[in-house]
């Protein structure tokens, strides 16, 4: 307890780690350390930052932009020739507040490329979520009946919204789709963006708190499925459109409760990372914030998002979060009572700048004592290679998808009888899974 106190103590004595400032400059491969080592340089583990900067994106499956669209550039700039397969360029505008519980909003569509322009009305029925970045309304469109997601946010005339011009890129089963975007005004002369996107009604969120409520764990196939999900989704972004989500947690897990088809959403925080181009390091929900981020570092790769995604796992095998820090500083301990303390050597690859090393010593928690004895050694060992406090170790989604755990073994094999009344949503799943190791 002692050793805590005094880890808490040094931890918010070193340099602030949650200024918002944007001041990165991003890095190479590899970082010297004091030794003159480097930090570890692994292929598997550096696939998704090489892609995102260097080279063009690897193949995987299906899971490829048409060959057109990799032309497209995520910056703010004055180019209009955008490639036809891009949605809605140039979002309507329409008067009066928009999006609201209630009212009916008109907005006119296509009209490009030859295409006859068509009206799409939508009649916004409940606010499904509200946040920082604005509210979220279920709403139906009038003219196919069809139920959609209306994110509203307060747009910045100074500049272009980076979500919108990521949005306008995705083309994923595993990602939200964006329909529709259209721009409304007030009377306050305040610009808002809505995205008119596909609607699910659960979240892996909601999901955990079922199981929670009912003194359960989450189906071992669930969360096989449910995380496969999340890599694909996650390999796309990295590996195909370049991006970095930075906000990847149950909340933003959209789950079909019919078919258990998971999308991943909100990309109001997602971002190139790009070279010279400076990132923030107070990003990402604290329980699923990676340690790099803790420590200050503004260099950070998309190796951030696979910590995030190790942390869901922990989760959906834990029914709770494996390290719920109550503040940045008690984030950093409850990653360092299961990881144990970080050498100087991972310090550094975590962030080249920070100087402070006074940390007492403690041991490494081993992993399979961390979690149940009904936990699968695979699920252990897939959440061992996710968490580890050197961003280069950290194995990709790529590499992930393709581990010989997700296609056999007790991971894999979850006998039926373990789930009972849920009978039929496990059919469903395991032909959707069964599809999904197919592609």
């Amino acid at each position: 307890m002692n050793m805590m106190r005094r880890l808490k103590s040094i931890a918010s004595g070193r340099p602030s780690v949650s200024d918002p400032v944007e001041q990165e400059q991003n890095h190479g491969d590899t970082h010297e350390v004091e030794n003159g080592q480097k930090c570890p340089k692994s292929r598997e583990a550096i696939a998704s930052t090489s892609n995102v900067v260097n080279g063009k994106p690897e193949k995987f499956g299906n899971d490829e932009l048409p060959k057109e669209t990799h032309e497209e550039k995520i910056k703010d700039d004055k180019n209009n020739n955008r490639e036809e397969n891009v949605k809605d360029l140039e979002p309507t505008v329409v008067s009066g507040n928009g999006t609201e519980t209630g009212q009916i909003t008109v907005i006119s569509v296509g009209g490009r490329n030859g295409q006859p322009k068509q009206t799409m009305s939508y009649m916004a029925e409940r606010v499904v979520g509200t946040g920082s970045f604005g509210v979220v309304y279920q709403a139906k469109c009038l003219e196919t009946s069809e139920s959609v997601a209306i994110k509203k946010v307060l747009q910045d005339r100074r500049y272009k919204n980076r979500e919108l011009q990521i949005m306008r890129l995705l083309n994923h089963p595993n990602v939200i789709q964006l329909k529709h975007s259209f721009y409304s005004t007030t009377d306050k002369n305040e610009v808002y963006l809505n995205l008119v996107l596909e609607y699910v009604s659960e979240t892996v969120h909601r999901a955990l708190r079922h199981y929670s409520r009912v003194n359960q764990y989450m189906p071992m196939l669930f969360v096989q499925l449910y995380t496969y999900q999340i890599c694909r989704a996650v390999n796309y972004i990295h590996r195909v459109i370049r991006v970095c989500h930075r906000d990847i947690k149950p909340q933003n897990l959209l789950v079909n409760p019919h078919t258990h088809q998971l999308k991943l959403c909100d990309f109001g925080s997602a971002k190139m990372l790009v070279p010279g181009e400076p990132n923030i390091s107070y990003i990402c929900s604290r329980y699923y914030r990676a340690p790099e981020l803790i420590f200050g570092a503004t260099e950070y790769t998309s190796a951030i998002d696979m910590w995030s995604a190790g942390c869901v796992m922990a989760e959906l095998l834990l029914g709770k979060p494996l390290f719920p820090g109550e503040s940045s500083v008690d984030q950093l301990v409850e990653i360092i009572k299961v990881l144990g303390t970080p050498t100087r050597e991972e310090i550094k690859c975590m962030n080249p700048n920070y100087t402070e090393f006074k940390f007492p010593q403690i041991k490494a928690h081993p992993w399979h004592k961390a979690f149940h004895r009904r936990i699968p050694p695979e699920a252990v060992d897939i959440i061992s290679r996710l968490l580890q406090y050197s961003p280069t170790l950290r194995i990709t989604a790529n590499l992930l998808l393709h581990l010989p755990s997700w296609y056999n073994g007790s991971f894999r094999n979850t006998p039926r009888s373990e789930f009972c009344e849920e009978k039929q949503a496990f059919v469903s799943s395991h032909e959707f899974l069964e599809a999904y190791v197919a592609v």
